[in-house]
């Protein structure tokens, strides 16, 4: 797809409606977007290539946005593979061309590319570093650790266009979920879910950029993957606060369940039934067995407060659940209120585990009373949960 952004600037990325799984793990059933810019100015610069596997169609999208112009610059702001699977290609192809990216990009070109010959080709370029165009004048911000070490965004005045690599990106295509936010029926559900499991852990650098674009006129966020974003700013970076600080984004209860044979999930269900007889608004209950892990993620992170209920198994705990707590724990979940509901037939271990890989994330307030079932819930078994709810609403 080539669309005019402006009268120098055009869009030439490809959307991706085949892909089974986002770096091999997230399910993507709208797609994949690799979004790539270009400015055509006095000079010409490209910004960002694309994926390996859309490689003959961003091509095809270079050459017609070119017209039969040769690049001055290919600027680089993330060197994961979805975004710069062409430079060799692009080096090779046009013999003029220079690569602007940070110093620690440079350094890993040889990581991906075997052999690459760039000695005379890089422009470094860090914090503060600016690329004349003509008209257009691209700033370099540093973005170490949103998500990578090297990522850098820039932001151009004469549009007030923050390219902010994988920041402000989304799950989805953009012929699936519209080309501008505005288009987007739900942006912040699957952006949601790509900020907390692909940027999320690293919430200290994503509250540092957006410190220093704060300053920065910013009429339009154009990312690396979805929307453009230009409408209402102030929504999309506000979300981003609050995610980046790891506050609540909404008030209510997630129940994550982890069940072998039912009985677990009844005692789940019951449960959020209890807490919505009290007066609960919002409660959520997901089967983690069934359902999508990085959902599951997202939700955790949304809501203000979580219950994981979970089978016994191994002497420890059903994996479905120890699989998600180990995602919190490495996506840095933490200032949460959490509940706990075992159950087991004969030694009830799931408790002890969950409470140990609860206790190891920042800021975690146990709930008492923990929960513990035995094989199926009971009428006797109504009252602690009626407790445990009570110190849920509290």
């Amino acid at each position: 797809m080539v669309k005019n952004l402006s009268d120098k600037v055009k869009y030439i990325g490809v959307d991706d409606l085949d892909l089974d799984l986002f770096e091999s793990q997230y399910i993507v059933p709208e797609g994949m977007a690799y979004n790539s810019y270009i400015i055509l100015d006095q000079k010409v610069a490209v910004l960002d290539t694309a994926d390996a596997r859309k490689a003959d169609e961003w091509k095809a999208n270079l050459k017609e946005a070119l017209a039969g112009r040769q690049p001055d610059y290919l600027v680089v702001h993330h060197m994961e593979p979805d975004h710069s699977a062409l430079i060799a290609w692009a080096l090779a192809h046009f013999p003029a061309l220079t690569l602007v990216a940070s110093a620690k990009a440079i350094q890993m070109l040889e990581q991906f590319f075997e052999g690459i010959k760039i000695e005379g080709r890089t422009l470094p370029v860090k914090e503060g570093s600016e690329l004349e165009l003509g008209e257009h004048k691209l700033r370099f911000i540093g973005a170490p650790m949103v998500h990578w070490p090297e990522v850098m965004v820039s932001f151009d005045e004469t549009d007030g266009a923050l390219y902010s690599a994988d920041a402000f990106g989304k799950f989805g295509a953009l012929s699936k979920c519209g080309f501008y936010g505005r288009d987007d029926d739900d942006w912040s559900c699957e952006a949601r879910r790509y900020y907390f499991n692909i940027v999320g852990k690293y919430g200290s650098p994503v509250r540092t950029l957006l410190g220093k674009t704060a300053q920065l006129a910013i009429r339009t966020i154009r990312p690396l993957h979805g929307p453009i974003l230009e409408d209402n700013l102030s929504e999309y970076i506000n979300l981003y606060n609050i995610w980046c600080n790891y506050d609540v984004e909404t008030e209510g209860i997630f129940i994550a369940c982890a069940s072998i044979h039912g009985g677990t999930l009844a005692a789940a269900e019951k449960l959020a039934d209890i807490l919505r007889a009290k007066g609960a608004e919002r409660v959520v209950v997901s089967d983690l067995c069934r359902s999508d892990f990085a959902e599951n993620v997202e939700d955790a992170f949304r809501h203000s407060k979580l219950v994981v209920a979970a089978s016994s198994y191994d002497a420890g705990v059903f994996t479905p659940m120890y699989e998600f707590l180990h995602r919190l724990q490495i996506k840095g979940f933490c200032n949460r209120k959490v509940a706990i509901v075992e159950n087991g037939s004969w030694a009830p271990s799931a408790g002890r585990v969950m409470k140990e890989m609860l206790s190891s994330m920042s800021n975690i307030e146990i709930v008492e009373p923990m929960v513990t079932i035995k094989s199926r819930m009971k009428q006797a078994d109504i009252p602690a949960l009626e407790s445990l709810a009570d110190a849920l609403l509290q």
